[in-house]
């Protein structure tokens, strides 16, 4: 074994729902019944596994550290602790040319693909907005970013686009009423990226993968432990973490449902989710990223559609699917969703400015 484990491999098993590596579970014999999760590295998604485990292993170390100064906490369950090469490495690469990361598995933990209530959807936002607040003062050089223009509303437009001036998979003649939807709130939805290029809204680290899944919670009390999934954290806007966790937390269907009927925002959801994320996030955030909150689930949602139609109209490049029309299913659940959010979105704000008086209220 080139890793540095302890205890000898016993079994194997295929781990998780992610669509992009293949993870395993690994148990081991010992006296310490210690497993591991290993990684088969996408380079297809991820071109230089050298500075995702990196910044992975910064945040990690930053995380462990903080906490550790935390009371009551326990860094080996909460956060991410990659396992070595024995040459000290971060990764390997086998014989066959694929490369292999792996991690320590977090014991006696849940996670759930749908929040299931509010009180789960508030520990969630703490959550990502603790995880946010403890990286506020991790110092340079910054982050390596990993994916080049991931939230970047102006280059996904340009991308899909441009694939559609391709039409590779011929494709395009399929997805017109799609197309007319998103050319219809193209302009709109550049806004936080036009913010950020104004330097109204500040970079800061983001997660970028806030989907609920990635979310850890104690098996025993409840309470959420850590945020997993480190490969996207990289500088960003606070609002990318916020609004992917909403398309994902507060949808009342399932990302890819067939049933579009379904896929409505939970405002329920929403009130618990803003009111962790604020109560550990807020007292960094500006006037301007406050502002722009509830817009952010709109934006993050209609990109998510934008990606998931580019790859559809590409022939299915990026994302794992389970049957031809798959992207294309997820397009337009995320596309729904858009417009549900589109519908509500005055009591969205409304919910917002509400929690933001009653934490400034607590604090005066």
């Amino acid at each position: 074994m080139e890793f540095d484990i302890r205890g000898t491999f016993l079994h194997g098993t295929p781990f998780g729902s992610g669509h992009i590596h293949d993870t395993y579970l690994i148990e081991t014999t010992g006296t310490d019944g210690r497993k591991y999760i290993f990684q088969r590295f996408n380079s297809n998604v991820f071109k230089d596994i050298q500075k995702v485990q990196d910044n992975i292993s910064r945040v990690t170390v930053h995380l462990r550290n903080k906490l550790a100064a935390i009371p009551g906490s326990d860094p080996d369950r909460e956060t991410l602790t990659i396992i070595p090469a024995r040459d000290g490495r971060l990764w390997i690469t086998g014989t066959d040319g694929n490369q292999w990361r792996v991690f320590l598995y977090i014991p006696r933990h849940k996670s759930y693909d749908l929040v299931g209530s509010p009180e789960r959807a508030c520990e969630g936002g703490r959550m990502v907005g603790r995880f946010q607040a403890l990286l506020s003062d991790l110092g340079d050089p910054p982050l390596h970013e990993t994916i080049p223009f991931f939230h970047n509303s102006v280059k996904r437009l340009e991308t899909l686009f441009e694939k559609v001036r391709e039409d590779s998979a011929g494709r395009v003649k399929m997805v017109l009423n799609e197309l007319s939807f998103v050319e219809e709130r193209a302009g709109n939805m550049t806004k936080i990226h036009n913010l950020g290029r104004e330097g109204k809204i500040p970079v800061r680290i983001t997660h970028n993968d806030t989907k609920f899944n990635n979310i850890l919670f104690d098996e025993e009390t409840g309470k959420a432990l850590c945020i997993i999934d480190l490969d996207t954290v990289m500088p960003g806007h606070v609002h990318y973490d916020f609004g992917d966790a909403i398309r994902t937390a507060a949808n009342r269907g399932s990302e890819d449902d067939t049933d579009l009927s379904k896929v409505e925002i939970d405002l329920s959801i929403f009130r618990a989710y803003t009111t962790g994320y604020l109560s550990e996030i807020k007292r960094y955030l500006n006037e301007t990223e406050i502002e722009y909150l509830p817009f952010a689930p709109l934006v993050v949602t209609f990109i998510q559609g934008v990606r998931f139609l580019t790859d559809f109209i590409d022939g299915d490049k990026y994302y794992k699917i389970h049957h031809d029309m798959h992207n294309l299913q997820r397009a337009r659940a995320q596309f729904k969703l858009v417009q549900s959010m589109e519908k509500h979105y005055e009591e969205m704000a409304g919910i917002v400015g509400e929690i933001i008086r009653h934490t400034k209220g607590k604090s005066e």
